[in-house]
């Protein structure tokens, strides 16, 4: 619990919810497609997350419009499941996937698709406010090779470091034993 509020908490104090320049948005995004759970493929690296495995985002739609979001990883120092929660408002033009997530009002963090399986919404690459934050989420546990070589083409294309990307371990949790 502590690392995933840490997270939210570093997210949110950059308190930007624009994209990197240079990484434009998709257009068309139906955040109701959007919903369900969705596995951290990859990621770069950051304190909130450092460790975490079998890492998840699972997104509802609320009747306001909004999206519930509940972001959870293991974690083998702590033998534990760790987890928060937080919403995510769309912002920018209408249809574009730029979201606003906030885990603590006020502060929010922007949360840019700029790449999305637009036919049956199985993967997506998504940024922060800064190329500091990259993710590669997939509705399964693994990509299949050629996606997973264009995603992670695209972001070095956009900027991203992606020599430095963590690949997600989705296997059965393992404790820490020091």
């Amino acid at each position: 619990m502590q690392r995933m509020t840490a997270a939210a908490g570093c997210l949110a104090l950059a308190a930007c919810t624009g994209a990197p320049d240079g990484v434009t948005p998709v257009t068309g995004f139906q955040p109701e497609r959007y919903a369900g759970e969705w596995f951290e493929i990859y990621r770069l690296d950051h304190s909130f997350e450092r460790g975490l495995t079998n890492v998840t985002a699972t997104y509802a739609l609320r009747e306001d419009g909004r999206l519930s979001v509940v972001n959870r990883g293991w974690s083998p120092d702590d033998c534990a499941f760790d987890s928060v929660e937080g919403t995510a408002r769309p912002i920018g033009a209408p249809g574009e996937a730029s979201l606003a997530v906030t885990f603590f009002w006020p502060f929010a963090g922007g949360y840019h698709l700029f790449a999305l399986d637009r036919e049956d919404y199985a993967w997506a690459a998504v940024s922060g406010p800064t190329r500091e934050y990259l993710w590669i989420l997939a509705r399964e546990p693994a990509l299949d090779a050629e996606t997973d070589a264009a995603l992670r083409a695209q972001a070095a294309r956009l900027g991203f470091d992606t020599d430095a990307l963590i690949a997600v371990s989705h296997g059965a949790p393992v404790c820490d034993d020091g």
